[in-house]
């Protein structure tokens, strides 16, 4: 955490200026650049395959394009490029503008000519095409972390971060829900086209918002071209080094921290759903609550987590984010016991979507605080890394374990893995009491 940021919070803020954050010309921008970063996601995942599939594609196809999605997991390779280099012509926005606008306009145009496919015989193109998406997409993503952990203090991290979150989950229903109407309706590539025209959002946002604060970042003057190793050595090694020289001792129980606070979640996500089918609730059930309980509860959660952030600081509302998220893991468990209970299954996504959205406002909040001003692009995206990698790896083997004792004894042991995350939390807190005083 930023020392400035740690005086602020010595004075407790009134509820009346807790609330009053979501006010603050920053946080709204963040719902729209919140919904930019979100439109291309589901373009290039399950609302593709849902054409690929209507238009013949064979499953084999189908199933690797889903590796697209890899490009998002290793955005801090060009991160460094994104964080130090000033774009031509575009640059005259300012670096982050700059970049999120190129990102942006990326983004709209590999959208547009995917319109212009017909999956079934330009299948390479396609996936060409949905490559250069993502790789747009996580080029905006960088840059949006930028200029939302430059644009405000440690202390609005929380507002913005749960405004990201409400943009991001409208989008996915617009680039979801959305487009299969229209696609399904009237024709794919109408979908597509009016996809990349809602791009135009997260534009005219860009166009509208400031640059961060002159001074709070420093610009590179090195070529790349002409200077590899010196410039490697600013844009790449000091930013590494930066953040063990910050934290000292604490430097690596803080990467353990990251890499497993959301360990939890992400152990029992990928069997939500394989679970309700199991004990008998069927497709449209789970769509329907999912689209409307889960999702008004995830939104909740998420500015729950921006007040508790503003109002608490980000000590114990760590702590409490990494207890629900463990203990909402346990509602399964009854819901194991129950089967197919309908009201208790509303109790479940509810629960369950209340401690995605508080928790995960906080820590980006958190996130957000380790990043040093000079460095924010790369050190951000390196933590995002981190923060997704060990969950996925050890989510891949939550099926392995569900077949060897069953669902109800996987929840149980769901919600112990959250157990460290805990433990680490609460480090973290007594870390945030001895700055304070």
């Amino acid at each position: 955490m930023r020392p400035a940021d740690t005086a602020a919070w010595q004075r407790r803020a009134t509820w009346r200026e807790t609330l009053g954050i979501y006010r603050q010309p920053q946080v709204a921008a963040m719902l729209f650049l919140g919904f930019s970063a979100g439109l291309p996601f589901a373009l290039v995942a399950g609302t593709l395959a849902a054409w690929l599939t209507t238009d013949g594609v064979s499953m084999s196809a189908v199933g690797m394009f889903a590796w697209v999605g890899i490009l998002y997991a290793f955005k801090f390779v060009w991160a460094p490029l994104v964080d130090r280099l000033r774009l031509p012509v575009l640059g005259v926005l300012g670096r982050r503008r700059s970049w999120m606008l190129l990102g942006q306009l990326g983004v709209a145009a590999a959208l547009l000519g995917m319109s212009a496919m017909t999956p079934s015989t330009d299948t390479l193109w396609l996936a060409l095409l949905a490559v250069l998406v993502a790789f747009f997409s996580a080029t905006q993503d960088i840059a949006v972390d930028a200029w939302r952990i430059e644009s405000a203090s440690t202390a609005q991290q929380g507002a913005m971060a749960a405004a990201y979150q409400l943009g991001y989950r409208v989008a996915l229903l617009a680039a979801g829900a959305g487009a299969l109407v229209i696609g399904g309706t009237w024709s794919w590539p109408l979908a597509y086209r009016l996809m990349a025209a809602l791009m135009g959002i997260g534009v005219v946002t860009v166009l509208v918002v400031a640059e961060p604060p002159a001074g709070r970042t420093t610009e590179l003057g090195l070529d790349p071209l002409h200077q590899p190793a010196a410039w490697a050595r600013q844009a790449i090694v000091e930013p590494c080094s930066d953040f063990f020289q910050r934290n000292g001792r604490n430097a690596l129980l803080i990467l353990v921290f990251i890499g497993i606070y959301r360990i939890s979640d992400m152990v029992l996500g990928v069997m939500a759903n394989p679970f309700y089918l199991t004990i008998g609730f069927n497709e449209v059930q789970i769509a329907g609550y999912v689209k409307t309980v889960g999702f008004a509860a995830v939104i909740g959660g998420a500015a729950l987590g921006g007040v508790a952030v503003a109002r608490y600081g980000l000590g114990a509302p760590l702590v409490f984010g990494a207890v629900i998220l463990a203990l909402t893991n346990l509602s399964f468990a009854g819901l194991a016991l129950a089967g197919a209970n309908v009201p208790l299954l509303v109790l479940t996504i509810g629960a369950d979507n209340i401690a995605q959205g508080f928790s995960g406002t906080v820590f980006i909040a958190y996130l957000s605080g380790l990043t040093h001003v000079s460095y924010t692009a790369t050190q951000y995206a390196l933590f995002t890394s981190l923060m997704v990698l060990p969950g996925k790896v050890l989510s891949g083997l939550s099926g392995i374990v569900v077949d060897q004792i069953g669902w109800l004894s996987f929840f149980v042991y769901a919600a112990m893995t959250g157990v460290p995350a805990i433990y680490l939390a609460t480090r973290v807190e007594a870390w945030f009491a001895d700055e304070s005083r």
